[in-house]
């Protein structure tokens, strides 16, 4: 049971240690902000680089593709079946 116990408090501290280094990398973010832009403007490069999509936002955009394919997918079946149905004798049984 102390070993669970244990456990328990080694979790505990990994979240809070993880929502602690998150905290000081906006913190830091927030804080190099006018630095940065002040740098950027200085050597000519007023921008700010494009991010790269974070791990979520790239698995949101790969489902949102996957189901823009099963759409079309899904209309191209529905299409043949309707022009298979639609020609004559289709209504016949098929001998086997």
């Amino acid at each position: 049971m102390e070993e669970n116990h244990m456990n328990k408090h080694f979790h505990d501290s990994r979240y809070y240690l993880a929502r602690s280094a998150e905290h000081a990398k906006l913190g830091l973010g927030e804080t190099l902000t006018p630095y940065a832009t002040r740098l950027r403007a200085a050597v000519g490069r007023d921008e700010e680089p494009e991010e790269e999509p974070t791990r979520l936002e790239a698995v949101r955009e790969e489902l949102l593709d996957l189901e823009r394919k099963a759409e079309a997918q899904a209309r191209e079946a529905a299409g043949s079946a309707r022009a298979t149905l639609s020609r004559p004798g289709a209504d016949e049984p098929v001998d086997a």
